[in-house]
């Protein structure tokens, strides 16, 4: 109960500071500009963690913040998230009374595919908390876990408020399968629910692109089909944005080992790449 007091006290001082940021997250390519928004601090704060311009850190608030503005991030509501790694966002959205399911492949076969390394494998619920972030008994009361193979998602998990993944539909194994998990995983949803996705976008060519089976870049021609494909099956999504920015972090590129920062824009074989975030309604 003092928890949730807490946070009511906490909301009306950030709906007070974002007053004057009233533009809504669109599907929307990772830009600089947003480092320096309070609405990225705000969550950074959330998550323990220094803003830094970093484009999986975006990736992350640009989730909360989608959610966030379209009404999901309140007590009681039913969040699903693919490919969860150790990710710190199912303990924070606990804080706010979300029950959380947090699916990942299963371990053996992540371990195969060298997804152990680098905290992009969940072995267990415990690993969800360990910055933490929410009281450790309200988190286990919220928070599940469970192995899922996104290319076949079980039928049982259905009528979530929303859904999320942070570049992870791109490791399924080509473009195709990339695109039928987004198409399988709005029957998750519940009429109206929300579905928030990043994938990494391939800003060098709107031809060549990458394809090999542990990782694919997309294409704003492939952005475009999938959209299109969605919308055409009843869904909305938001409006997309392909600019690149106009910041100096906008230019710079971290090459290979990728330790630099910015990593805003990354060289990944011989394109340069960033993330791409998609809004999807599911239909009524």
């Amino acid at each position: 109960m003092k928890l949730f007091k807490r946070r009511k006290k906490q909301v009306r001082k950030w709906n007070s500071s974002l007053v004057n940021e009233r533009e809504k997250r669109i599907s929307e390519i990772c830009k600089a500009k947003d480092f320096l928004t309070e609405w990225h601090k705000r969550w950074c704060s959330e998550i323990k963690e220094t803003p830094r311009f970093h484009r999986k850190q975006w990736e992350f608030t640009y989730v909360l913040q989608s959610l966030w503005e379209r009404g999901c991030i309140a007590k009681g509501h039913n969040g699903l998230v693919f490919a969860v790694g150790t990710e710190k966002l199912p303990a924070l959205l606990a804080t706010y009374g979300c029950n959380i399911v947090a699916t990942d492949i299963h371990p053996d076969e992540g371990v195969e595919k060298g997804w152990a390394n680098g905290d992009q494998l969940c072995f267990g619920v415990e690993q969800l908390n360990k910055a933490g972030i929410c009281e450790q008994e309200e988190f286990l009361r919220r928070v599940t876990y469970r192995p899922v193979d996104m290319n076949n998602i079980p039928d049982d998990l259905k009528d979530f408020d929303y859904t999320w993944s942070s570049c992870s539909f791109e490791h399924l194994g080509s473009l195709e399968k990339g695109f039928n998990f987004l198409k399988n995983q709005m029957k998750t949803l519940k009429p109206g629910g929300w579905a928030v996705h990043t994938t990494e976008y391939n800003i060098s060519s709107n031809d060549e692109t990458l394809e090999e089976e542990n990782t694919v870049i997309y294409r704003q021609r492939d952005i475009d089909y999938i959209v299109s494909e969605l919308r055409n099956e009843g869904h909305f999504v938001e409006e997309l944005d392909f600019s690149l920015g106009g910041l100096p972090e906008d230019f710079q590129v971290d090459y290979p080992p990728h330790t630099q920062l910015p990593h805003v824009k990354l060289q990944l074989d011989k394109f340069v790449v960033t993330s791409i975030g998609l809004i999807i309604q599911k239909k009524y």
